[in-house]
């Protein structure tokens, strides 16, 4: 069963039950992150509700704004943030191929990524637009911070696209839809294998950087900036980039699944229909469940945060050097 918005109508109920569901999901992987990762550490941790506890809380507060504040900036980025997110998930194939994405035609992989960058830069022009030195010096980290993860994540873009433009000549390669539909694992000799490992890989560790978790959330750092970016924000322009970062890690894991994961599991069992569908979508809600915790929650228990040089070393340098070589190894024919 396929749901496809076709009105207008549609597309407005799409886009809300989208966002709904993106928050709520986002919410409830924090809670099971910050559960897990509190057992990984010998500690009993917070309930797994304790994400929707604090934005319940949130929203009750007032919205306290600095008096050197330039308030319409200072109010809109967050809400900036959370509307950026919200259209990227617009793009995503959520549960494989049952729901066609609500935008599926009207942008491509290279997009999401660019869209990816809006949420940080909303934090960015919300740090600077507080006036605060502690946020400033975290808006400043989390420009170098983007920069540097930017270019590894191109490259993995590309090279999943190209191969496909090899394999499928004057197709949508970069279509997200096209991309979850064509798995490239069955498709490549042993070095292309190598390849996507290599880029997966590097994939693996642009994730935190992008949703800001340690080793690599040096904007927020608690003991040195005090939260850093949002060390100004409070009451509901608090939990909007609360509930834009739970949203985002729902995004950047639905990413990860197209371009590495594409799989539905109802063909396999050799069922069809809205059971199939079901399973499907149950399927990735667990694939998600697992990009998440590989990806955040075991990171950020292993490695400890990294200064700021260390981070722009380790994705210009190192990463990036992975993501040419994965690249290499898929393209050329082998």
């Amino acid at each position: 069963m396929i749901v496809t918005p076709g009105t207008a109508l549609g597309a407005v109920i799409g886009t809300i039950g989208l966002a709904a569901f993106g928050i709520f999901c986002g919410l409830l992987y924090k809670g099971f992150d910050r559960k897990i990762a509190a057992h990984m550490q010998s500690r009993i941790g917070p309930p797994i509700i304790q994400p929707f506890l604090d934005v319940s809380k949130f929203m009750i507060k007032d919205s306290v704004q600095p008096e050197r504040a330039l308030a319409w900036l200072y109010n809109a980025a967050p809400i900036a943030s959370l509307a950026s997110v919200i259209t990227v998930l617009l793009y995503l194939p959520f549960g494989g191929l049952t729901f066609t994405p609500i935008l599926s035609g009207h942008g491509d992989l290279i997009l999401v990524v660019y869209l990816l960058i809006l949420p940080a830069l909303a934090m960015v022009a919300g740090g600077f637009a507080s006036s605060s030195p502690f946020a400033t010096v975290g808006a400043q980290r989390k420009m170098v911070t983007m920069m540097s993860y930017e270019f590894p994540l191109a490259v993995v873009a590309i090279a999943i696209a190209w191969k496909l433009n090899q394999l499928y000549p004057g197709e949508s390669v970069f279509g997200l839809a096209f991309i979850y539909s064509h798995p490239l694992w069955g498709h490549v000799g042993p070095a292309g294998i190598v390849g996507m490992l290599l880029l997966l890989f590097s994939l693996v560790v642009v994730t935190p950087g992008q949703l800001a978790t340690v080793p690599f959330d040096m904007d927020e750092a608690s003991p040195e900036i005090a939260e850093g970016l949002t060390a100004e924000y409070s009451g509901r322009n608090f939990a909007l980039f609360y509930l834009a970062d739970a949203a985002k890690m729902v995004a950047v894991g639905t990413l990860t699944i197209a371009l590495f994961f594409p799989y539905d599991l109802s063909p396999l069992i050799g069922i069809s229909g809205p059971v199939g569908s079901f399973i499907d979508f149950v399927f990735f809600l667990l694939k998600l469940f697992l990009v998440i915790m590989l990806t955040m929650t075991l990171i950020r228990v292993a490695v400890a945060r990294l200064k700021i040089s260390q981070v722009t070393t380790s994705y210009w340098g190192f990463t990036t050097v992975i993501a040419l070589v994965g690249l290499i190894l898929l393209v050329v024919p082998n």
